[in-house]
């Protein structure tokens, strides 16, 4: 399954991924290939992403809407920060973006808390 994640300022991530977890306004609900078609408004939080080879992909998000259909994802957010880097640096700065995104972006401390646990915890995998 192929998946594609835009801002306004360019594309985020594109690639074929095993599968795909998002953070809807009904709640977090996850994409395998050949999902039934869907489009959704996410809130605030996290898309999870497997990719074919096994390595997952954590990508912090603003709000914005997802389109599912059985072969293709696709993911319009107003704004995105991948949590990677080459470097402890790197991954550092990026966790510290992702974390200010949230913060920005919900007025709910639970929800702050909530997803700033999950990206130290995707961190440390990485």
């Amino acid at each position: 399954m192929k998946i594609d994640i835009v801002t306004p300022l360019g594309r985020v991530f594109e690639g074929e991924i095993k599968e795909a977890t998002f953070p809807g306004i009904e709640g977090e609900f996850g994409v395998l290939d050949g999902h039934a078609p869907l489009v959704t408004t996410l809130n605030p939080g996290l898309i999870t992403i497997k990719k074919s080879d096994g390595k997952e992909e954590i990508i912090a998000i603003n709000w914005g809407y997802v389109e599912v259909t059985p072969e293709h994802i696709n993911v319009l957010v107003d704004s995105a920060v991948p949590v990677a880097g080459s470097s402890e640096s790197e991954i550092a700065e990026a966790i510290e973006k992702a974390k200010q995104l949230i913060k920005d972006a919900s007025d709910s401390d639970a929800l702050v808390a909530t997803v700033e646990a999950k990206i130290e915890s995707a961190a440390r995998a990485l």
